[in-house]
């Protein structure tokens, strides 16, 4: 992992995928100072990226602040990401994702926490057919 924040970035990752891991209770800090800087620093060399955001087992949640920087970096770069997973067991996390996940500019998937072999997999092979057809659901 690189990084001690909240949100930890996993390293050695495909150049246009970022993974990251949130802990414990969530900050509009960790949003700023890490996976932000992590998710611009790949769009310097990519037009699109991909995305794995995994909610730990030991997740609190999030404060308001992170909220509000959530929001912006989702709709912010709304068009940016090609595809995200996002792991958790969170019930209002997992809702949430169902309403927005229609207003992304790509396919968005949850997945639980056992399935997150999966969730990897999917977000980092998930092909241009696909993508394009999501595109045209849109």
């Amino acid at each position: 992992m690189c990084g001690r924040s909240m949100i930890n970035i996993t390293c050695g990752t495909p150049e246009n995928l970022v993974i990251a891991v949130a802990h414990g209770k969530i900050t509009g800090s960790d949003y700023e100072k890490v996976l932000m800087p992590a998710i611009e620093a790949k769009l310097k060399t990519h037009k699109k990226i991909r995305l794995l955001y995994e909610l730990g087992e030991d997740f609190l949640g999030f404060n308001t602040r992170a909220i509000w920087d959530e929001a912006k970096l989702s709709f912010g770069h709304l068009r940016e990401f090609e595809a995200i997973a996002v792991v958790t067991d969170v019930r209002c996390v997992i809702n949430a994702l169902e309403c927005i996940r229609f207003f992304m500019g790509c396919p968005v998937k949850v997945f639980r926490n056992n399935k997150r072999t999966e969730a990897e997999e999917w977000v980092a092979t998930i092909s241009w057919r696909t993508l394009a057809e999501a595109s045209c659901r849109w």
